[in-house]
């Protein structure tokens, strides 16, 4: 191991200032995984038809980088264990850099798919880290804002992305997509080799010499994901019988995943995730949270575009120029809660945040074709005001109450349960959307809107309405035995 490169070497070199630069080094390569996995939307159109795609395989592109993202969340803790800081996240970021010129120079579709694959490998790898360096880097008092300052840089990747990433498929086509993350990783990987230190969490060595990686575990989740997503889309679209054949293997995945991983634990050896998280009433409460968080956000990420461009009949410029003021609100909002959050109570900014998310759904009732733009904004602005709170809370609230040692499995863990939730919301939309539909008696064939068609979507909005109240009553349970 190399002794000037280990934590403490770096600490003592830098000063207090060290925290920060490494909470930056590993911010810009997270910045990069989580543009790469929202980026390639806006290429999806100009890749079907280069490759001459249906919609189905096209989709494919989506799908395989969030499985694979899920999935490689769970290997988090064992990678940092075994390997350290320094080489999990170097690794993870060639990997990412290594799918984004590999999906660039690509004349074949299953290159760009295995491409996007690997990007979605390395961005479920890296997530995870930032919450780990937060809550044993910094001080209790300083956590809310390290949170917000992150999450503020984090949020206005995905904010601004889409954007410029319509340019750049607009002037060079969509392998430009792929290449955009590439300086991403150049930087990411100077300020690896700088500031993020080649020893373990809480500064204890690498120990290559550790427990195999729990292959078994990976296996079993990685394909509960992969059913779980493909019934939710079948059911989608209609083969309720292959649907139901899917969700039951999910379903029997989850069950024995959950018995390996306790036989494991019962017989000393290392597991993939350490189900031990859950006896800590805080972070099961806040996994609820995240799973229901995850399907409303990602679940109206879905929804509110097709709302603006199918109910309202708005252009996709309009709908675009609507919502990147809230973008910009939403990274304003969580840097100022982040400071709220080293002096109140996290389960009550997780319980505001909840409470304005699920306004800012029930409110949309009340929005018709004659509605104000600037009304649109608004209520826009009140959901991502909501997502302000949660965001930097949720994760300190969840995982305060943990000890050291557990902090790396409950940041991977809860990553994973987000990401489930929010892959689960995005079909889950879709199917109350089509089902109010077909009861009202419209379609989004028909090429003009209608009152039946406002009702369906309507009755969208308050189904994630209902779904973040649900969420106030775990959020609720965040609190701490102490304040």
């Amino acid at each position: 191991m190399n002794e000037h490169h280990t934590l403490a070497s770096l600490r003592g070199r830098y000063g207090p200032r060290y925290r920060w630069l490494l909470l930056l080094s590993v911010m810009i390569g997270t910045m990069a995984s989580i543009m790469s996995s929202t980026i390639v939307n806006v290429a999806i159109p100009d890749m079907s038809h280069h490759f001459a795609l249906g919609q189905e395989r096209a989709q494919w592109v989506s799908s395989g980088f969030m499985v694979a993202t899920t999935a490689s969340m769970l290997t988090t803790p064992w990678l940092l264990a075994r390997y350290g800081y320094r080489h999990t996240y170097v690794g993870a970021m060639l990997l990412l850099m290594a799918g984004g010129v590999v999906g660039g120079f690509a004349n074949h579709f299953p290159l760009v798919l295995a491409a996007r694959v690997a990007e979605g490998l390395a961005a479920g790898i890296v997530q995870p880290i930032p919450a780990i360096i937060i809550l044993r880097a910094f001080e209790p008092g300083e956590q809310g804002r390290a949170s917000g300052i992150f999450g503020m840089g984090v949020v206005l990747a995905p904010a601004l992305g889409p954007s410029i990433g319509g340019v750049l498929v607009d002037l060079f086509g969509w392998r430009s997509i792929f290449f955009m993350v590439v300086p991403f990783c150049l930087a990411s990987l100077y300020m690896a080799y700088r500031f993020v230190p080649v020893t373990s969490p809480g500064g204890v060595a690498a120990n290559r010499g550790g427990a195999p990686l729990d292959w078994r575990g990976l296996l079993l989740g990685s394909a509960g994901t992969l059913c779980l997503l493909n019934g939710l889309v079948e059911l989608h679209g209609h083969s309720a019988t292959r649907a139901a054949g899917l969700l039951a293997c999910a379903a029997a995945a989850l069950v024995a995943f959950v018995w390996w991983q306790r036989r494991l634990l019962d017989s000393g050896r290392e597991t993939l995730m350490n189900l031990g998280v859950f006896s800590h009433r805080q972070f099961a409460m806040g996994s609820i949270v995240a799973f229901i968080y995850g399907t409303a956000l990602f679940g109206s990420t879905y929804l509110l575009p097709v709302y603006l461009q199918l109910g309202l009949q708005l252009s996709a410029s309009h709908v675009g120029a609507l919502l990147l003021p809230s973008g910009f609100v939403l990274a304003l909002t969580i840097a100022g809660v982040g400071r709220l959050a080293d002096r109140q109570p996290t389960y009550l900014l997780v319980s505001i945040g909840l409470a304005l998310l699920a306004a800012s759904f029930a409110v949309m009732v009340l929005v018709d074709t004659t509605t104000a733009l600037w009304v649109l904004v608004a209520f826009a602005i009140l959901g991502r005001v909501g997502l302000g709170f949660i965001l930097p809370s949720l994760n300190l609230g969840a995982m305060r109450g943990l000890s050291p040692a557990l902090i790396p499995q409950g940041a991977s863990t809860i990553n994973f349960v987000r990401m489930l939730g929010g892959a689960a919301g995005v079909s889950l939309c879709g199917i109350v959307l089509e089902w109010r539909l077909a009861s009202h008696g419209d379609s989004l064939a028909n090429p003009t809107t209608s009152p039946a068609r406002l009702a369906a979507f309507n009755e969208s909005f308050l189904m994630l309405a209902a779904l973040c109240a649900l969420a106030l009553v775990a959020a609720w349970q965040l609190r701490e035995n102490k304040q």
